[in-house]
């Protein structure tokens, strides 16, 4: 397809709002695990915003259970062979240590392209760390948009003083609600006040230093 194709621009542009949209983690990595492009969902996984995983190894952020796993991609790839690959994996998230699945599929216009590799997250569990609160851990970011909730913002606001999108705001505030039983935005921040992720006491709203990675 013509890239510079007017239906080929249009089409492309669907695709990436659809990327951005989708709630499961997603990535497209080079032939060698290099993040290229990531969705909101994928980011929140690693405490960050999709911009800032371009460039970084997937297998850095999500560290596989077996080597011999990874050994046996990397040398099907080198052969060209075009199967589905799945990784088990442990990363540290915000909410604490979690594991999962990685599954990798290689893409390509052509056959005689070297594949990128759409990569795919299924989070399967946590582990909680043991003498912490790891349901009051949030990122910098989660932590920056409870605090412009609390002050009264929209999604819209929260996504143009965050440099996110919409689905970006919204993806972190579904995790954090699901983690603090939270019915709606109002009880959100009323447990992120409870949790101490908020100060209490000063205005405008602030959050209180927060660990993780931005």
């Amino acid at each position: 397809m013509d890239r510079t194709d007017p239906a080929a621009v249009v089409w492309r542009n669907r695709a990436l709002m659809v990327f951005d949209r989708v709630s499961v983690p997603v990535a497209v990595c080079d032939v060698y695990g290099a993040v290229q492009l990531a969705n909101p969902a994928m980011a929140t996984e690693c405490g960050t915003t999709p911009g800032r995983l371009r460039g970084r190894n997937v297998l850095e952020l999500f560290r596989p259970q077996e080597a011999t796993q990874v050994e046996r991609i990397a040398e099907a790839l080198r052969l060209r062979h075009r199967s589905r690959y799945q990784v088990s994996v442990r990363w540290r998230a915000p909410g604490g240590e979690r594991y999962g699945e990685l599954t990798a599929d290689p893409v390509s216009d052509t056959v005689e392209e070297t594949p990128a590799l759409l990569v795919m997250l299924r989070v399967q569990g946590e582990r909680e760390p043991v003498g912490e609160a790891p349901h009051a851990r949030v990122t910098p970011i989660e932590a920056r948009i409870l605090a412009l909730l609390a002050d009264g913002a929209t999604t819209a606001r929260a996504a143009r003083e965050t440099d996110l999108t919409v689905d970006g705001v919204n993806y972190p505030l579904r995790r954090l609600s699901a983690r603090w039983s939270a019915a709606n935005r109002t009880e959100l921040v009323a447990r992120a006040y409870a949790l101490g992720v908020l100060a209490t006491g000063v205005w405008p709203p602030r959050a209180v230093a927060s660990e993780g990675p931005e």
